[in-house]
């Protein structure tokens, strides 16, 4: 049987040649966390440069998620110079059934059979390219399953345009932090509230519903604000049930960075560790363009 570890992206192995990606991790259970953080859709759109892989699932045009997996993560990863989407490029891009794509990943169970965290199943991505499928290979304890997802071509996704937009509040807390002030929130509430402002109490988040207001306010001189940044208030509402997605990766995360622009379009990154440097999980959400009469 070959050892998938053996199996090096830089080699001459007949099989290797064909992919234009091939990367390759000794553990699976990070990078299946990371995915898992973000699928609250079947279909994800994966764009692959030599930084590393993007994956973005959104809906509606008005909530996105990304999970960005840099390329020194993997213990490898290789591209094919010249083999990408457009002639004369090595960068790649496909949409695939994310749900799928997991499925395959949690194939011994997510981190294995083993107890340990070292019996955790290791993974090697290949793709050849457009049309091609999405290939995982995952092997545990000398057991190797190889998995085929369907490609498709990739959806055009909406550029939040953060990058360029003026941040007019931002907030950098530590995860745990932030999932306590959600815990104090009315999950039952149809909207909530985001409100940062350079005057105190600075930074609050309030959920308005049938059973009335829940308000937290944290100041910015609170032990749980790590950096804080206003220049004018941000005060806008967003839908809860498109929230929930955006905090899904509280509990995987160590930091998490808040922002709103001067669209009151709302950012949330995440920084998760791992063993070869962090990485990244975004949510973005467009706010409620008219307020509901309450």
């Amino acid at each position: 049987m070959v050892d998938l570890l053996s199996m090096s992206a830089g080699g001459d192995d007949g099989m290797d040649r064909q992919y234009a990606l091939i990367a390759r991790l000794e553990n699976v259970k990070i990078f299946a966390q990371l995915l898992k953080s973000i699928h609250f859709r079947e279909r994800s759109t994966w764009y692959i440069t030599s930084n590393g892989i993007k994956v973005t699932v959104e809906d509606a045009k008005c909530v996105q998620t990304n999970a960005f997996v840099k390329a020194e993560i993997f213990q490898e990863f290789l591209l094919r110079p010249g083999r990408g989407d457009v002639e004369g490029s090595d960068d790649l891009s496909f949409s695939v059934n994310l749900g799928v794509v997991l499925e395959c990943l949690n194939m011994f169970g997510g981190v294995g059979c083993g107890e340990s965290l070292g019996a955790a199943p290791s993974l090697k991505i290949c793709y050849a390219g457009y049309g091609h499928p999405f290939v995982l290979y995952l092997e545990e304890q000398g057991v190797i399953t190889d998995c085929q997802v369907k490609t498709k071509e990739a959806e055009e996704c909406l550029d939040f345009n953060f990058a360029n937009a003026k941040i007019t509040s931002k907030v950098i807390m530590n995860s745990d932090y932030l999932k306590e002030v959600f815990s104090e929130l009315d999950t039952s509430s149809e909207y909530i509230e985001f409100c940062i402002s350079p005057t105190a109490p600075h930074y609050q988040i309030r959920t308005i519903g049938p059973a009335g207001d829940c308000n937290v306010a944290v100041p910015s001189s609170s032990d749980m604000v790590e950096l804080f940044t206003s220049t004018s208030t941000s005060s806008a509402r967003y839908k809860l049930a498109m929230l929930r997605h955006g905090i899904k990766p509280l509990g995987l995360s160590e930091k998490v960075s808040i922002r709103m622009d001067e669209r009151d379009f709302l950012c949330l990154q995440y920084m998760v560790r791992t063993d070869d440097g962090p990485a990244f999980l975004e949510f973005y959400c467009a706010p409620e363009e008219e307020l509901p009469d309450r």
